[in-house]
């Protein structure tokens, strides 16, 4: 049985409503697999490869070509270690976006200015949140850590790109 709201519509078509679009906000790569994320102001995203001068870039077919945060988790991890804010390197994402749910795009293609993403699952916290974080930062990230994308067109990626759901 689907479940209706009060104007009719139906869950499924509940879930393909998302006309909000958000803005890309911070843009960093991890030239290695332990290194420090550098914050860049423009990238390169190589279609079905990654974000050039990224350690995961070059490794075709991944599901995890690219990490996107929101910025609005954030400020909750934040708030949950007691601190007014957080660098967004320590998180070690790609992409922080603000002003759309990353999570309502599960199975949906979406831009991100020029480039076409697709989100390819969810990305959990690792053990390093711990060290970069402090003790709890692990568990202040759960249910908080964004989402996994693949690239399926490539382009530029700039700070204050629109990020919208393909239609």
């Amino acid at each position: 049985m689907l479940f209706s709201s009060s104007e009719g519509s139906t869950l499924g078509q509940l879930i393909q409503t998302l006309p909000q679009a958000g803005k890309l906000t911070w843009i960093g790569i991890r030239p290695a697999r332990s290194a420090p994320l550098q914050t860049l102001a423009v990238v390169e995203a190589l279609t079905d490869h990654g974000l050039t001068g990224d350690h995961y870039s070059g490794k075709p077919g991944s599901k995890r070509q690219v990490t996107l945060i929101q910025a609005e988790h954030i400020t909750a991890v934040a708030s949950m270690l007691h601190r007014s804010e957080l660098e967004p390197g320590l998180l070690r994402r790609n992409l922080v976006v603000q002003g759309i749910n990353l999570l309502a795009l599960k199975d949906r293609q979406f831009w991100v200015g020029e480039v076409l993403l697709e989100m390819t699952g969810f990305c959990h916290p690792c053990s390093r949140m711990e060290t970069n974080l402090g003790p709890g930062g692990y568990n202040a990230m759960r249910g908080h850590g964004g989402i996994t994308a693949r690239i399926l067109q490539g382009g530029s990626l700039q700070l204050g790109d629109l990020v919208r759901v393909q239609v």
